[in-house]
Order: C-alpha cells, then sequence, then structure tokens
C-alpha cells in the first residue's frame, strides 16, 4: 500500500510533488505519514493507442460539473451545478443530482451513460452508497448502487440487476468495509453483501462492525440494549449482555464492560483480565505475550495474568513487527522488545511499521526517513515518496535524485518499476526531459520540473512556474498555464489537472 494521501476511488497514483510534500508535511505530518492507499505510483502506463477501455473522471469548469475520459475528452459536457460521482472509473455510469433545495433537503437524480442517455429510470432516485475509511478518506461502493421506489431502498449492480429488492427504510455502508450494507426496516437493523446475500437478520437495534474487514464480525445491540458480538455467518460469538463492547481484539479476545466493569474476556464470555488498567488498546499477536494497556494516561504491557511486564511509562505504545513495539517517549520514538531492550533509539518524529513489506519507517524533524529492515538495520534514508506493495518496491528521494529499490534493498532502475510507460522522466543540466525505453531522448531538456508518465500516457510539465502536461508521444497537450505550487499531488488527464482536494477526485481546467 502506498504511503500517500488520497480517497480510496483512486487505483493508482501520480508522482508526487515533492517540493509541496515537504511543505505540507512541516503543518500536517502526523497525517501525512500515516495516510496508506490501495496502489502506489504507476502500475502500468500504456500509450493512448494501446488502451483498450476507458476510464472516466468527473470534471469541473465555469462553476459546472461534467465527465471525462482518460484521454482527456469531454463525455458530458460540463453544465451541472452538482458534482456527478462516478462510482466506478471503469463504468460509464454517471450519477447526477439536480434540483436541489437546500432549506428542504430534498432533490432529484438520474444516472447516464458515456452517450449522454438516461438510464435505470424505473426509480425514484439512484444514488451511489459512499463510505469512509479509518482516515475519514471519502470513497464509494464501486459495484452496487443504492435505489429507491415507492418509499423503500434496495441495492442493484452497476449493470442494472437488482440485488436487493427495495423494501428498506434505509441502506448505508459499513464504514470502513467494502461490500458490507446496514439495512434499516421498523426500527431494526440487519446487514446485506454485495451480492445481496442477507448476512445478519434484520433484528439488531443496532449494528457496527468490530474490525476492519467483514470478516472479524460485528458487534450487535439488541432490543433490551444489550451488546454481543456475532460472526460473518451469524454465529454467536458473544453472549448480548453486556453494556458495552469495544473495538479491541484478537486471539479470541474482546474488551467488555460487564456492570460497570471494564475487563478482556475470551470467546466463551469467560474473565481473562478484570483489574490493573484503565484501558486496554490492543490484543498482542502473540498470546502469551498478552495486551498493551493504558493506566493514568500511560501505555505498559500485561500478560493474561494480568502480571504487569513493562510498566506503564510510555506516551504511546504500538505492537510493529510480532514481539517489537513502537513507543514514544516524551516527543520522540523509538523500537522496544517485550524485554524493553531498545532496538531502535528514541531520536525519531515518528516510527511506523510496514507489515506487508516488513520494514520499519523512522522519519526525522528533517522530514528525512531511514528505512530499516526487520532486525533493525538502517537500509535507505532520504525522502519517502512511497512503498508499493502490490508492485513491491520502494520510491526515494536522495538529494535531488529520485531512486527506486525492492524490498530486499536492490536498487532498481525506472524502467523496471515501470516497464510499459513510453516516456520517462529525465534529467539534466538541472533541466527535466523525457527519455524512451533505450535512453534516446524524446523531449528536450527545457522544463523546470516534471512528472513521470501516469497509467494514462500523460506527464506534468513545469516552465517559468506553471504546469501544463504531455502525452504518451511527448507531444505538448498543454501549455504551461497553470500555477499549481499548493498542490500535493500533480496529475493530468489530457489538459485537465487533478484537483486540489484529492479526497473530491476530480479534474478541472481551472
Amino acid at each position: 500500500m502506498s504511503r500517500r494521501t488520497r480517497g480510496r476511488r483512486y487505483d493508482s497514483e501520480p508522482k508526487l510533488n515533492v517540493k509541496k510534500v515537504i511543505a505540507v508535511i512541516v503543518a500536517l505530518v502526523v497525517i501525512i505519514m500515516f495516510v496508506f492507499v490501495i496502489k502506489g505510483i504507476v502500475t502500468g502506463n500504456k500509450d493512448k493507442e494501446q488502451i483498450s477501455s476507458l476510464s472516466y473522471f468527473a470534471s469541473f469548469q465555469d462553476n459546472k460539473w461534467g465527465i471525462i475520459d482518460s484521454n482527456g475528452n469531454d463525455v458530458i459536457t460540463p453544465s451541472y451545478a452538482e458534482m456527478i460521482i462516478v462510482p466506478n472509473e471503469k463504468k460509464d455510469v454517471f450519477l447526477c443530482t439536480f434540483d436541489v433545495n437546500y432549506d428542504t433537503g430534498e432533490y432529484s437524480t438520474k444516472v447516464l451513460n458515456k452517450d449522454n442517455k438516461e438510464i435505470y429510470t424505473d426509480y425514484e432516485q439512484v444514488e451511489a452508497i459512499q463510505n469512509r475509511d479509518e482516515n475519514n478518506q471519502l470513497w464509494y461502493e464501486e459495484n452496487v448502487l443504492r435505489i429507491k421506489k415507492d418509499g423503500k431502498y434496495g441495492i442493484m449492480n452497476l449493470d442494472g440487476k437488482v440485488l436487493v429488492e427495495p423494501q428498506y427504510d434505509e441502506i448505508i455502508a459499513v464504514p470502513g468495509i467494502k461490500n458490507a450494507y446496514k439495512v434499516k426496516k421498523d426500527n431494526l437493523y440487519g446487514i446485506v453483501d454485495g451480492e445481496g446475500k442477507q448476512i445478519l437478520n434484520v433484528s439488531y437495534a443496532d449494528i457496527t462492525n468490530l474490525g476492519k474487514d467483514n470478516i472479524s464480525g460485528y458487534i450487535v445491540q439488541d432490543q433490551n440494549g444489550k451488546f454481543g458480538i456475532v460472526d460473518y455467518s451469524s454465529n454467536q460469538i458473544l453472549e448480548a449482555k453486556y453494556d458495552a463492547i469495544e473495538k479491541v481484539y484478537g486471539n479470541d479476545m474482546y474488551v467488555v464492560t460487564e456492570n460497570g466493569t471494564k475487563k478482556v474476556v475470551d470467546k466463551s464470555g469467560a474473565d481473562v483480565i478484570t483489574a490493573g488498567f484503565d484501558d486496554i488498546s490492543s490484543m498482542l499477536k502473540n498470546k502469551d505475550n498478552g495486551v498493551i494497556f493504558q493506566s493514568s494516561g500511560k501505555y505498559g504491557v500485561m500478560n493474561l495474568s494480568g502480571q504487569v511486564t513493562i510498566a506503564p511509562e510510555y506516551d504511546e505504545l504500538k505492537e510493529g513487527k510480532t514481539g517489537s513495539l513502537i513507543a514514544k517517549s516524551g516527543d520522540k520514538y523509538g523500537v522496544i522488545d517485550l524485554q524493553k531492550t531498545e532496538k531502535v533509539p528514541f531520536n525519531y518524529t515518528m516510527i511506523t511499521y510496514n507489515e506487508k513489506a516488513d520494514i520499519y519507517l523512522a522519519d526525522d524533524e528533517n522530514y528525512n526517513t531511514t528505512i530499516m529492515n526487520s532486525n533493525f538495520e538502517p537500509k535507505l534514508s532520504g525522502i519517502l515518496t512511497e512503498i508499493d506493495t502490490d508492485s513491491g518496491y520502494i520510491t526515494i528521494v536522495v538529494g535531488d535524485q529520485t531512486r527506486y529499490y525492492n524490498f530486499r534493498f536492490e536498487e532498481k532502475t525506472d524502467k523496471d518499476v515501470m516497464p510499459t510507460n513510453t516516456l520517462y522522466l529525465s534529467k539534466k543540466d538541472n533541466k527535466y526531459g523525457f527519455v524512451d525505453k533505450d535512453g534516446n531522448v524524446v523531449v528536450d531538456y527545457i522544463y523546470d520540473d516534471a512528472t513521470e508518465q501516469n497509467e494514462y500516457g500523460f506527464a506534468g510539465i513545469k516552465k517559468d512556474g506553471k504546469w501544463g502536461s504531455i502525452d504518451s508521444k511527448g507531444t505538448v497537450v498543454q501549455e504551461p498555464i497553470y500555477n499549481l505550487d499548493d498542490y500535493l499531488l500533480v496529475d493530468f488527464v489530457g489538459r485537465w489537472h487533478l484537483s486540489k482536494d484529492l479526497n473530491s477526485n476530480y479534474y478541472n481546467k481551472e
């Protein structure tokens, strides 16, 4: 997963504007260092003639909204007052909202295809289902739509097949979880999935997700106001008898409150830890190692017998690789083991562990990142711009050079990590140009800055303080006219540039 800020409705990332990243980090370092997205910088670019299917994006011009395709062509000319939603960029299903009454909250919807023809006209409303991840980044369910007929809600897929008949008073996404939808009928709740299957019967006073996926199960509240846990197959894990259940679990243990007492119980409901803490923040991966607890605002570790093994003296404590703990003391981070042996000194402003890549990322006050292996050996240092766990490489800026490494810390070329590009960014005499895969100059070294080619074949070019774009053959599509110095990411589709608000995910010409 990429270490970037962007809404999850994107499947790929353009190159970071590194200068802007540094400026933003000064103000928002904690947020930026922990936002991850689905994919990395470029996952495979194609010459436009080779693109087999188009993608679609919302566009904005002259205060009106429309749709463009991945060649930068208008599909729907900007003419709508409200943003047009594209739930799945590979599908020509565009959701328009109009006749909005901001006083009453009433509005109308319609669905258009790439021919600007209205589809799915049998319903009072057709809408995308909005969701948010743990970082509050907005995204839309990409395979289903919420439909309304005769005042009731159902679900259909983007091809128009009804998966859940309109019968519910309300349908919303389960926060942060794909393909799980909370349905309401007669003031009771249930869960259906993206195929229309009933996961939990409509019989609960409320339902919330326990973890970050639907496999973890659900916290349910019965009609008496008591809480329990059921799994994805509706099996009762914990009886609904508790005053509260927290979203902290692991090793078949859960944090509950019963009769005013917070405690850890196992899946049978038997007490495991009942005293010695103010709160439990997480279960350690190895059950024998116990839990991270909080007492008087400080964090420590206790085993399942309630014995304190690390006194609560840290300002933050979080497990990295099994058996190691990322700790904060004062305003600095380090890493310790379960015997409190220091593995990484407390010299850093932030440390995170990327489990898929099996590496530690340690940031200093100069916004440099030291990348360590799982044995805490420093391997790389510079401005980290990406960790692509799908393709298995790291992108890091050392000095003024962008370098690429795999997770074994072997250096790779841009052609290794972007093998289907037609153009590659190159620098000479402090100017940027582009070469082909054989190193032949295609675009002369005349630009002050530039981005790598994106998956749609376009690259950003900067000259005299302004940005424009070139296509996959190096032809200028948009002369540099845009001031994008305040933009965290610079990305172009034809003449359209990505909006400043990455979470909104649209392209404009303003």
